[in-house]
Order: structure tokens, then sequence, then C-alpha cells
């Protein structure tokens, strides 16, 4: 039913948009507007103030304090790099606490077309080292994100795998945890994967638009001299990487995504798990706990997480 809805005004709102990707759209009001949902009972959150944005500290009701000590979670939202944040992805982070036992810091990092892919990417990586100052060790801190957050977790871990943190060796979180998600700018092997054309939320043009909107925003950024270059995180797997967790829907059409990573991270000894859930909707995890499949996803990512942080 929710992947009936989503085709019904989610796709046809992203389909016109995709036409006329530059024009000022709205992007930011999804997020405002999901200020009214109201947090589950017992929820604890606070505003944390990062060097270029802010985070939000997630707890379930009867989750220890973010104190350095335990396990804890850095959540990358979803949302195409341009829309979503705290308040849409509230719930599921919470539920996210509950499942795992820990809390869950959500990072508001900046978004195009205002701001560069890799200016988000370094906003997490200030969320990362913030839970770094508080006294977590990289083997406490797990890497969590959906969609867009997805290529931003994968990114972010081998951005600390080759530098560590303030320039330092490298270092290697617990484990990086994924629903549904984007591991690649590049859309030529997405375009081909029959599941372009019957995706309940992305019309086929969708992630073309969304190359030109990151390329646009790229530009505008200068990295020594020249203009940012598109990051693939699949173009650096590394031997050494985190234990990697994929949670996807087997009809949407980053499946391709997530096969593709598992391959590549596989083939480079990096220990990797897909579990596909047939019929379900891009990040349907969204939908706990009305959807029961979407409270199991996240009971088994929550077990994934205490196994990988015991």
């Amino acid at each position: 039913m929710l992947g009936l809805a989503a085709s019904m005004t989610i796709k046809p709102f992203l389909t016109v948009g995709s036409y006329a990707p530059k024009l000022p759209w709205p992007w930011g009001v999804l997020d405002f507007a999901a200020r009214v949902i109201k947090p589950a009972p017992g929820t604890v959150r606070a505003t944390i103030s990062l060097p270029h944005c802010n985070a939000q500290l997630v707890r379930a009701a009867g989750v220890l304090p973010a104190d350095g000590h335990r396990s804890v979670i850095l959540y990358l939202h979803g949302g195409a790099f341009l829309t979503c944040g705290v308040n849409t992805h509230g719930r599921l982070t919470t539920a996210l606490s509950k499942a795992a036992d820990a809390p869950v810091l959500v990072v508001n990092y900046r978004m195009i077309p205002r701001h560069s892919v890799g200016t988000a990417l370094d906003d997490c990586y200030d969320g990362y080292k913030w839970l770094r100052e508080l006294g977590y060790e990289p083997d406490q801190i797990v890497l969590a994100g959906d969609s867009a957050g997805g290529y931003l977790a994968l990114s972010l871990a081998e951005r600390l795998q080759a530098e560590g943190v303030d320039g330092y060796q490298g270092e290697t979180p617990a484990a990086v945890v994924t629903m549904s998600p984007l591991f690649e700018i590049d859309n030529e092997a997405r375009a081909d994967h029959p599941n372009a054309h019957t995706d309940a939320m992305f019309p086929p043009k969708a992630f073309h638009a969304l190359v030109e909107l990151i390329e646009v925003a790229a530009a505008k950024r200068t990295v020594n001299g020249e203009p940012e270059p598109t990051y693939e995180p699949l173009d650096h797997i590394e031997p050494g990487l985190p234990r990697t967790l994929i949670h996807v829907s087997g009809s949407e059409v980053l499946l391709s995504d997530a096969r593709k990573a598992a391959r590549l991270l596989a083939a480079a000894g990096v220990p990797v798990e897909v579990r596909v859930w047939p019929g379900q909707m891009h990040v349907f995890q969204l939908g706990a706990p009305m959807v029961s499949e979407a409270s199991r996803s996240l009971k088994q990512i929550g077990e994934y997480i205490r196994e990988a942080t015991w």
C-alpha cells in the first residue's frame, strides 16, 4: 500500500522535477513539515553544534546516554543529497536506537544545490570527529545511512581508512550499515537495470537529473584550484574497510548499487552481507512499525550493530 501511495504521489512529483531540476524547488519544506511528527514516547533528543551544521543526538526510551562508552551510531540520512533531515528521519532513527540499544547522532549536513556533495561529506566527518572527541573508540562507532546516506557512509569509511582523524593514522569504524543505498553517482549501470522502469518511487530520468544537480553544485566549490571532482566510493574500495550490511528492496532500482557494491567489497576481502526484501519500496524501514517487514529489518540491523560493537 505504501508503494502504491508513493507511485501515485512522490513519483509524479519527481517525474516533473527531473525534467526541470534546476528550478528552485522547495526541497527544504519536507524536513520543515516533518517537524509536526511527534517523537515516540520516551525519546530523548539533543541538538549538537558542529563546525558548519548541526546534528541531533537521539536515543530511544531505555537507551543509556552517549558518554563515550559502549556503542554509538553515526547516522547519515538519505534524500538524494538535497532534501530530508533529522525530522523526516526522526522516527526511523529512534527505532534504530531501540533496536541497537545505542544512541544515534544524526548529521544535518549541508545539501545540494547550494552546497556540494563533498561539503556534505565534510560535515559527516565532523560528526565522526565529535564522537571521537566525546571518547568513543573507532570499534564502538557504526556508520549508518539510507539512500544517499549509504554513499556518505561508505565514502566516510574510505576517508577514515586513508586519513584517520586530523591527519593522523587511518582508522576503521566497527561497521557500515546501509538501507536502500545509493553507492555511486554515475548512472550507467543503474539505468540498464530492469527495476529502472518499475521502481515505485523513482522515474527513470530522476537519477540523470540528480547527476546534473551534483555537477552544478560541484562546480561552485573549488578544490586545489579546480571544480570539486566527483567522488565514486566504489572506485576506492580497499581491503580493511569495515564489515558492511546492506538491506535493499528487491523492487527498487538501487538494487543495482547494492549488488555491485557487495561484489566489489567481497572481492577486496571485506565481510559484506546483502539482504534483499522482495516487494518492498525504497527505504521501506521508514514505515516501521506499521510495516512489519520494516520492523523486522530494523531488528536485524540492530542485532548486526550489537554484534559488531560487542
